[in-house]
């Protein structure tokens, strides 16, 4: 008799569990591998980024047509921003 009640609850456990877990979010808006972010516009106040491009022109033809501008990555690393740990130098006096 005790099943049926167990069941229950074990389901009800689960689902509360499956609510309540936080939905995946990307850690960071700029990628700092890239130059060029695409800023686009989903609604009066709501955007997000892509910045996965090259070149501005790279940017600026996938823009074309879309509620979309082409912004400077404020956090872009350089050439070298995708290395890892940072090397260090020394100097010979």
């Amino acid at each position: 008799m005790k099943l049926p009640h167990a069941s229950a609850t074990a389901i009800a456990l689960i689902l509360a569990a499956t609510i309540a877990l936080p939905a995946s979010a990307r850690a960071q808006t700029y990628d700092p591998s890239y130059p060029v972010c695409l800023q686009v516009y989903q609604g009066f106040v709501d955007y997000y980024f892509e910045c996965h491009y090259r070149t501005m022109a790279q940017c600026q033809a996938s823009a074309s047509g879309r509620s979309a501008q082409c912004v400077v990555n404020p956090y872009y690393g350089g050439p070298n921003a995708g290395r890892g740990k940072r090397q260090k130098r020394y100097q010979s006096y």
